[in-house]
């Protein structure tokens, strides 16, 4: 029954050699990856004029200069990851850069800080899109968290059935938005020019002196404002995502979200100037321009909805992004190997299910109100920010290649006014913000833990290929060992298989030929003197494949009354949290042999002694 619904959920297996299906071109990936910097579009204009308002509408005209520095720095952002696409064409974004050029402690407080970032992506933009949708339904008011929590369980089961089914359903409401609001602005202009739409207040001409307007008050303005750049960096932690040849195609993806992302902001912040539009806080600035410029019609309904389902989807983006980046962190030890592990539609769903998890914890934690988080979540944007950029930098001065002045002083102007927006966060939002002081050092304090424990398992697990390998007296039973790798524990288990019978079969499942040919050579190297038999899994299952071989050489036992043992290589570590950090395949693969009459199923443990 729970084999059916999931296949009804998800879908059925993909198999190994499908991944291309799973490749995205660069219009979906567009669509899946840039939503989170679109929908910033809904919220980045109206952070600068409520810091603004603050001293008056007459100050509102400072939006113009403002979004320009914004879009500065927009620029200098998308060329620098579009640089670090070429560079690192494997993907990991900040965490690749800040780790390799300035040191393993800067990236993994980068790719801490895009891992929670991540999170906070799914429980803000998912909170918002249901402000949205409660508005809307009065009466859904107080079901809010339920209502957010399955909207953030639909995501999740759609992400599990694969980037393509994902991006293809997503593309449409994506693209519906950016088509309302290039209309909103196209209309907005053309009013403007012709006047068939009268300001909602009259704006001050650019220049206007206004008291109280301080170069604190226009930082203030401006790192609000840089709230629209949350995103921008999700192209390059999922190179891999993209159809061959992967970098180029993410590079071209990045310049038109780019594009499309300095269009929808510019546009917007000017017809609100022009329009005189004053934040308020009952209705946002978008409403007010739809409102104002189209009636409140049909028209401006389906611009709204079209805002709610863009809120809702910049969630995905996260999806995207944060298990590549969780398998990057566990390629190198510092995440549990789980977060390495395809699922069934060639996703790496374990991390798609600990997003899910962990954002639906954060919504009820918060209660469905996470505006206290978005402060923290632009920093947290804003650290990688600034550490990939100086990253950068050691990158084209240790490196040198053809242009690199350019390409330095593209990062050392985003380095600069990076640094800058964080020093003016911690100045204006430290009550908001000074959690990222704490969780952001226990993060990396955790990815050292689970890496120095992996460190000490592969010491304790190393075979040493120069001493023989212990023979011992055999019977004619026939034992089967499954194994993984070569390791102390295989060792262990085969010397005690060989003193129960001299018919011993060691069993390696492979999901692909190359890992296959690689345990051949590694094993012949070895020579424990015992025969293997790599299996190939299509489906990177290790359960049925080795299922199907047991239950093969049994029914050859059974013939001559001979008995088959299975004997399990099992490690035990010091600390139960460690366990966690493994794969639990033993266990599954013992409770499939259960149904298996008259197999002997044997553990051959090893502790580790740290």
């Amino acid at each position: 029954m729970l084999t059916k619904l999931k296949r009804l959920l998800i879908g059925k297996p993909l198999k190994t050699n499908e991944s291309h299906s799973q490749k995205l071109n660069k219009f979906k990936a567009l669509a899946v990856l840039s939503s989170d910097a679109l929908s910033s579009v809904a919220y980045g204009p109206e952070q600068i004029l409520i810091v603004l308002m603050a001293v008056g509408s007459g100050a509102l005209w400072y939006s113009l200069p403002i979004s320009l520095g914004v879009l500065i720095l927009l620029i200098a952002l998308v060329l620098s990851y579009r640089q670090i696409i070429f560079a690192y064409p494997q993907g990991g974004g900040a965490y690749m850069v800040a780790k390799e050029n300035l040191g393993i402690n800067f990236g993994l407080t980068a790719g801490g800080a895009l891992l929670v970032d991540y999170i906070l992506t799914v429980a803000v933009s998912v909170s918002a899109g249901t402000d949205a949708i409660t508005s809307a339904f009065p009466s859904l008011h107080e079901h809010a968290v339920l209502v957010a929590v399955i909207i953030v369980v639909l995501i999740t089961i759609l992400n599990l059935r694969g980037l393509t089914d994902s991006a293809t359903l997503l593309s449409y409401p994506v693209y519906f938005f950016v088509l309302m609001m290039l209309l909103v602005i196209g209309g907005g202009l053309f009013a403007a020019l012709t006047g068939h739409a009268a300001p909602i207040h009259q704006h001050a001409a650019v220049g206007t002196p206004v008291m109280g307007v301080g170069l604190f008050l226009l930082l203030r303005a401006f790192a609000s404002g840089c709230s629209a750049l949350t995103g921008v960096e999700a192209i390059s932690n999922a190179i891999p995502s993209f159809k061959d040849p992967a970098p180029k195609n993410a590079a071209r993806t990045l310049l038109m979200m780019g594009g499309l992302l300095a269009i929808l902001l510019a546009g917007i912040v000017y017809l609100s100037y022009w329009y005189g539009v004053h934040p308020e806080s009952d209705q946002t600035v978008l409403s007010q321009l739809a409102g104002n410029l189209f009636g409140r019609n049909l028209f401006y309904y389906i611009i709204q909805v079209s805002t709610a389902l863009i809120l809702i989807l910049a969630a995905n983006t996260g999806y995207s992004a944060f298990p590549l980046l969780a398998f990057n962190l566990a390629k190198d030890k510092y995440m549990p190997r789980p977060f390495k592990v395809k699922g069934d539609r060639l996703g790496f769903s374990n991390g798609i299910l600990t997003l899910g998890a962990l954002s639906i914890v954060l919504i009820i934690l918060f209660k469905g109100r996470t505006e206290n988080l978005i402060p923290l979540y632009a920093v947290g944007v804003f650290i990688p920010f600034s550490l990939s950029q100086t990253g950068m930098i050691i990158h084209w001065i240790k490196k040198r290649p053809k242009g690199w002045q350019g390409k330095l002083m593209i990062n050392l102007l985003g380095a600069l006014i990076c640094y800058l927006i964080l020093v003016i966060f911690f100045l204006t939002k430290f009550p908001q913000i000074w959690p990222v002081l704490i969780f952001v050092p226990i993060v990396v304090t955790i990815f050292h833990k689970i890496h120095e424990h992996y460190m000490l398992v592969a010491q304790q697990l190393r075979v040493d290929f120069s001493e023989p390998v212990p023979t011992v007296h055999a019977s004619d039973n026939i034992i089967v060992v499954p194994v993984a790798g070569i390791t102390k524990v295989v060792e262990q288990s085969l010397t005690y298989a060989k003193s129960l019978s001299g018919n011993v079969i060691a069993v390696f499942v492979g999901d692909s030929p190359e890992a296959i040919d690689k345990m051949n050579k590694e094993w012949n190297e070895w020579n424990p003197g015992v025969r293997l038999i790599a299996l190939h899994s299509l489906y990177r299952s290790i359960v049925s494949p080795l299922d199907k071989f047991i239950s093969t050489v049994k029914y050859k036992a059974d013939k001559r009354g001979a008995t088959v043992t299975v004997v399990f290589p099992q490690f035990y570590t010091k600390k139960w949290w460690q366990s966690l950090l493994h794969n639990q395949s033993g266990v599954l693969i013992k409770a499939s042999l259960i149904r298996h009459k008259d197999v002997v199923i044997a553990t051959v443990p090893y502790h580790f002694k740290k």
